[in-house]
């Protein structure tokens, strides 16, 4: 290819990433948003942030309702958002024993994946009203400091597990919060040894979680299952001996995944 060929195609990867970045910061707000406000937080020039976002409506990525000036995300991208989670998810296959878990415990079942150093949440199941967490599917949270995200990274490839690291900003969520790497990879050599993780009020204060590993095979990890619950309900202690229960789960699960079909 010619190089003038090559820097158009830079140059439309370019334009894609900014899109992609101005679409984020809609679906991020979690509510319809205003121009304004996203011009407040944007990098980009108030005509070029006008630009992508009526590109992005005109594609039907994003929906403006003209009555009340707001941006939110569109139909078209709900559908891409299914198909992925059908198609490149933990979710479709773990739901049965997902659902089978929290009928069990009683309690909160998180089953998340890693994408980018960041854990999302593409499952969450729970059978009492009595109390809830931060986590949601589809929202994405810190690795360094939660459940699922420290049994993923304990047993990522050591090269792989850096990098992810790397992408960690180390936000003292609350006291109990990993301020650095340097206190985190002891935990992590742990948990390699022990099979689980835990949130120990390190994401949201009063919320407590025991997680394992998903390794299908005894290769890469995909995923991860936790058990979360209030620390006004049960203690650590008593959370920890719900582990061979959650292993369990997490290896029935691991027995019908086709690692391949998720990439890390």
């Amino acid at each position: 290819m010619p190089g003038g060929g090559w820097n158009r195609v830079l140059e439309r990867n370019g334009t894609v990433g900014k899109a992609i970045e101005v679409l984020d910061q809609v679906a991020d707000r979690g509510r319809p948003v205003r121009f304004s406000e996203l011009l407040e937080e944007s990098r980009f020039p108030k005509a070029t942030l006008y630009r992508f976002l009526q590109s992005l409506v005109g594609q039907g990525m994003l929906a403006y309702d003209a009555e009340r000036q707001t941006y939110m995300p569109g139909l078209r991208l709900v559908r891409l958002a299914h198909a992925a989670w059908q198609h490149s998810s933990l979710a479709p296959i773990a739901r049965p024993h997902v659902d089978a878990l929290a009928e069990v415990v009683r309690e909160a079942v998180h089953l998340a994946q890693i994408d980018h150093g960041h854990v999302i949440f593409v499952d969450k199941r729970k059978k009492t009203n009595m109390f809830d967490t931060l986590a949601q599917t589809g929202l994405v949270a810190p690795s360094y400091c939660t459940g699922v995200g420290k049994a993923i990274l304990a047993f990522l490839p050591e090269e792989t597990r850096s990098e992810a690291l790397k992408m960690q900003a180390f936000v003292p969520y609350t006291p109990h919060t990993h301020r650095s790497p340097r206190s985190l990879w002891p935990e992590l050599d742990q948990i390699r040894d022990e099979g689980i993780a835990f949130d120990r009020e390190e994401h949201e204060q009063g919320i407590i979680s025991v997680a394992a590993p998903i390794i299908p095979d005894q290769r890469r990890v995909v995923g991860a299952i936790s058990i979360a619950t209030s620390t006004s309900r049960r203690s650590l202690d008593e959370l920890k001996t719900l582990s061979p229960t959650l292993r369990e789960t997490a290896s029935r699960i691991a027995a019908e995944v086709q690692p391949w079909q998720f990439p890390n």
